[in-house]
């Protein structure tokens, strides 16, 4: 029974989940993973758990914010993720920009 449950969710899902086939073949790794988002959120992690329990979610958040501003003033946050050469030579940025 499950397994028919699961089948019905892909076959449905199909096109949503091969979206990133639309863009540039070079792009395809790039969209299918989110290691950076993964890679901060582990480093996020990693140190509130060194805190443990937070007096309230202002400090919490006060925490997340912190790294999140380390890594947007660092070499790593100004990295490229993706070239966008490949979209403006087929012409295709103008399709994709997010209104």
């Amino acid at each position: 029974m499950k397994l028919k449950e699961a089948a019905k969710k892909i076959e449905n899902s199909i096109e949503e989940t091969l979206t990133y086939t639309d863009f540039p073949f070079e792009h395809w790794t790039r969209i299918r993973a989110n290691n950076l988002i993964e890679r901060l959120t582990r480093g996020i992690r990693r140190r509130t758990r060194v805190v443990g329990t937070f007096p309230d979610g202002n400090s919490a958040l006060m925490l997340v914010c912190a790294r999140l501003r380390h890594v947007a003033g660092t070499q790593w946050g100004n990295k490229k993720y993706m070239s966008m050469t490949h979209l403006e030579s087929n012409g295709l940025d103008s399709d994709f920009i997010a209104d």
